[in-house]
């Protein structure tokens, strides 16, 4: 560690003044809560001097080209000294460089709209499509569809399209206007069928769902390119371009919420790149900036950008949004930088590479009881957990926390599906940064498999 901290006064501290994100704080009675004091690359130390191998990214998938990246730190103090912030009503020199190079990865969407959290880009997604109703002279076209199994967001409306009942629950009632349709999970089919024998039922049901609410009252459908916190569900390869012509027969606005895969996560540089289409609009947050800073941004196609262009004299007629952070420069700055490196460094390739080595260890698990499915897309896996293969016969929650917990005592730090879905709280999700190396995913799978065979004996 770089330098010693009285570890007993921080954790005192920490427990009666601050409020932890998704915990229930009884849980750290008598212990407290792990503090993060340090990384480099894939490694974390505490506040007591312990390392850990982090294959979350950060816990929440977002510290992409790993910690310690100094080079980022730098253009982000650099550029707080020379402009920090203006209201984006104004340009700044990091924005205008930073679109245009992101969209350049983008054929067919080059306009850029900076906020500040993947659920704040979604709820301008949302407002884009309802304000475009009422520009068209079409208001009563603005429902909204989402999946479920998907997430959007923390805020009302995101939750409003979340298709996570737990994360739902008692934040009621919610906005109106947006309709679920199911899931594109083959494992655990909603049409109780198989792939490839089925008729893609789970992607025709969009039409279904859109003429069933009548197509003259839906404007959008909003979906992860590869269901993320929802237990890592790769679409098959036909699913989008099935659901693209039903969105465009239907002058349906597709939206890609690539919050978890955008800037690289999946191995090309957004997640809907695997499947051919091209979206109406794209978030993104994360990853943008490799969490060095918040950041986030919705990007759509010129079309959309232009049913914002009216007569001046009409007050109504453009995007009357405004996110206040979006003006911070520093953010573009980092999130530029963060994409220098990415292209330097090839990390779309590693991340190809390193996927596939992590996945083909994962399938090698299948041998195990437990192991039910294996599922994923470069640096973005999944491991479905059951308690009997032919029932698939979820495993319960709290094992899958004493599950995750034994890897933690081991050094290795894993995600999982987490009071989301009922009875289906049963994925463990790996998603290591972007700098992960064969020896990393070696520990990662050793540590998996012997934590599996002991809390599952």
């Amino acid at each position: 560690m770089s330098e010693k901290l009285d570890a007993a006064r921080y954790v005192e501290s920490d427990q009666a003044y601050v409020w932890h994100h998704m915990v229930q704080h009884q849980a750290y009675s008598g212990k407290g809560a792990m503090i993060i004091v340090e990384g480099d690359g894939l490694r974390i130390r505490d506040i007591n001097g312990r390392e850990y191998l982090d294959a979350t990214s950060g816990g929440v998938w977002c510290v992409n080209v790993g910690y310690g990246r100094k080079r980022i730190a730098d253009v982000v103090a650099r550029q707080l000294e020379k402009m920090p912030y203006y209201a984006a009503v104004a340009g700044n020199i990091p924005f205008i460089e930073f679109a245009e190079r992101l969209t350049a990865y983008m054929p067919g969407l080059n306009r850029v709209y900076i906020s500040n959290s993947g659920s704040e880009a979604n709820e301008k997604a949302y407002k884009m499509v309802r304000a475009l109703a009422h520009i068209e002279g079409r208001p009563e076209k603005k429902k909204i569809l989402y999946r479920d199994r998907d997430y959007h967001g923390t805020t009302i409306a995101a939750l409003s399209s979340c298709g996570q009942p737990e994360r739902k629950e008692w934040f009621g009632p919610f906005v109106p206007g947006f309709v679920e349709f199911p899931h594109a999970c083959c494992y655990r089919c909603a049409f109780q069928k198989s792939y490839p024998g089925c008729n893609l039922e789970c992607a025709k049901v969009v039409e279904e769902v859109i003429l069933r609410e009548g197509p003259e009252t839906v404007g959008g459908l909003i979906v992860e390119p590869i269901t993320a916190g929802g237990g890592i569900l790769p679409p098959v390869a036909e699913y989008y371009q099935e659901v693209v012509e039903i969105c465009r027969r239907h002058e349906v606005l597709l939206i890609m919420d690539e919050v978890v895969c955008g800037m690289g996560r999946t191995g090309t540089m957004f997640g809907y790149q695997h499947y051919g289409i091209t979206p109406d609009m794209v978030t993104m947050a994360k990853g943008l900036a490799s969490a060095y800073m918040p950041i986030s941004a919705t990007v759509t196609t010129e079309a959309v950008f232009n049913k914002f262009l009216n007569d001046p004299s009409e007050p109504m007629s453009y995007f009357r949004d405004i996110s206040t952070f979006g003006g911070c420069a520093a953010g573009c700055a980092a999130a530029a930088e963060n994409l220098s490196i990415i292209e330097e460094e090839k990390l779309l390739l590693r991340v190809t590479e390193m996927g596939e080595y992590l996945l083909a260890g994962l399938n090698e698990l299948r041998d195990l009881p437990g192991v039910g499915d294996v599922r994923g897309k470069g640096l973005l896996c999944g491991v479905e957990m059951v308690v009997d293969k032919k029932s698939k016969e979820p495993l319960a929650e709290q094992k899958m926390i004493q599950l995750v917990g034994e890897m933690a005592a081991n050094g290795v730090l894993v995600g999982r599906t987490n009071r989301s879905l009922p009875g289906l709280n049963n994925t463990i999700n790996l998603a290591p940064a972007y700098v992960v190396t064969r020896e990393d995913i070696d520990t990662i799978l050793l540590t998996m498999r012997r934590a599996m065979e002991k809390i599952l004996a």
